[in-house]
């Protein structure tokens, strides 16, 4: 509009100047030379006005080519981040945008041995939890390799690793999919126990039996479905989170060890949480999938129970001395059992509200003792436990089982056995070997 309007003017300045001359040629009968710079003025004046238009319509098609190239290439970027997030590649994140996204990582969700967890919402109003671990020992091809492996993993009873960042010298991001309802922990242990200040509640025995088979499904593709079986070697009530509609995802993977398909065992430092390690892992008998087998027994009792599978119970030990002592619930739930008493374990809570099925309760204290058997070859399957929960398979009594890990823990001391450490234990971190492909 703006270059029709400057020709518009600039033919009408060149018309009325012609006219101009031609009227003074004619009236006032001036001579030849006077017309000959009159017409070099004229041709100079039209010259600049070319030039002038010219480079007005140069720079307008340029700002248009320009903003074009800007607007594509923004939306080749969403384009390009779209399609990542689709095929499972992690993206790597800038520490600004993690920064910008979490507040200045102010919206703390949660805090562990070595890692913090915070809230955040990306650019295109994605929620996140970035999760804030210190620097590792690895290299970074390392460190993105092992990234790419574990965020590749997609499942609807998995929470989804969406990218990373990596500085320098600092500590390392992961960055999950948010899951609102928080941890299984706040929603099914009493409000004293949970963390305090998240949301919680107390599930009813329908939405746990659903729990419990959402976390089986989780862990057995892990096992069984991935192209290499992964280990998740610190499954517990608070790495095990529950979205809006109480379907459970498991989380924290990112401490897991890869292990080829040809691979029966491996050896490796003892880390993980007390209370759901295996005995032959503490015992330094080496790890494998029945390790996860193990920590999936002690969780699916405290899903049950509504309590801790360990406690610390004060004792008087004389002199006007207290000493504590470990309180194994496993072994209140096989002595139960074999009393035929098994209702006196579930939750209390969901007991009064009524709707247990005592032959449902029966079923899943028996899946969970098979479970948690101290020798691991007794154990079945993730594959089988999912099985076992769907009733496709029958769940026979399971034997007895002495529950080696608590007897070497339960010690008479002043000082708490909660607080006396296991070596070599680190609690979280994120800690990942391939070892080989399928």
């Amino acid at each position: 509009m703006e270059d029709k309007k400057a020709n518009i003017i600039a033919i009408s300045l060149i018309s009325i100047l012609t006219i101009s001359i031609i009227i003074a040629r004619i009236c006032l009968n001036l001579s030849k030379s006077f017309f000959l710079i009159c017409g070099a003025n004229t041709a100079a004046i039209i010259a600049v006005f070319a030039v002038v238009i010219i480079r007005r319509r140069f720079n307008t098609r340029r700002k248009l080519l320009e903003t074009q190239l800007v607007s594509e290439g923004r939306e080749l970027r969403i384009e390009y981040s779209f399609l990542k997030k689709v095929a499972g590649v992690p993206i790597k994140f800038r520490f600004k945008e993690l920064e910008e996204a979490t507040d200045g990582f102010g919206s703390l969700l949660g805090r562990g041995a070595s890692a913090s967890v915070f809230k955040g919402i990306l650019n295109d109003g994605t929620p996140i939890a970035v999760k804030r671990v210190a620097g590792d020992e690895r290299g970074e091809k390392e460190f993105r390799s092992e990234v790419a492996a574990i965020a590749s993993v997609q499942h609807i009873n998995l929470v989804r690793l969406l990218g990373f960042c990596s500085m320098p010298c600092g500590p390392r991001f992961l960055v999950y999919e948010f899951v609102y309802s928080g941890s299984l922990d706040n929603w099914i242990f009493p409000k004293r126990e949970t963390s305090q200040g998240k949301r919680g509640g107390c599930l009813s025995w329908d939405l746990r039996c659903r729990v419990a088979l959402d976390v089986a499904k989780g862990l057995s593709y892990l096992h069984h479905d991935c192209r290499s079986c992964i280990l998740h070697l610190d499954l517990k009530p608070e790495n095990i989170l529950v979205d809006e509609r109480f379907h459970a995802m498991v989380s924290d993977f990112g401490m897991s060890k890869l292990m080829g398909k040809e691979e029966s065992r491996i050896v490796t430092t003892v880390r993980g949480t007390r209370g759901y390690l295996a005995p032959e892992w503490i015992l330094e008998g080496g790890i494998s999938e029945k390790c996860d087998v193990y920590s999936f027994g002690m969780v699916l009792l405290e899903i049950i129970g509504g309590r801790r599978n360990i406690c610390v119970i004060d004792q008087n030990g004389g002199n006007g001395k207290t000493k504590k002592k470990f309180n194994c619930f496993a072994k209140i739930v096989i002595e139960k059992l074999r009393e035929g008493k098994v209702m006196e374990i579930v939750d209390q809570r969901l007991v009064q509200n009524g709707g247990v099925d005592e032959r449902q309760v029966r079923k899943l204290v028996c899946i969970a003792l098979w479970c948690i058997q101290d020798n691991p070859k007794i154990r079945p399957s993730m594959a089988l436990v999912v099985e076992m929960l769907e009733g496709r398979v029958p769940v026979d009594e399971p034997p007895d089982t002495r529950m080696l890990i608590f007897d070497l823990l339960s010690i008479d001391d002043e000082e708490s056995a909660i607080d006396r450490p296991i070596p070599s234990t680190s609690g979280y971190s994120f800690n990942v070997s391939l070892i080989s492909g399928r």
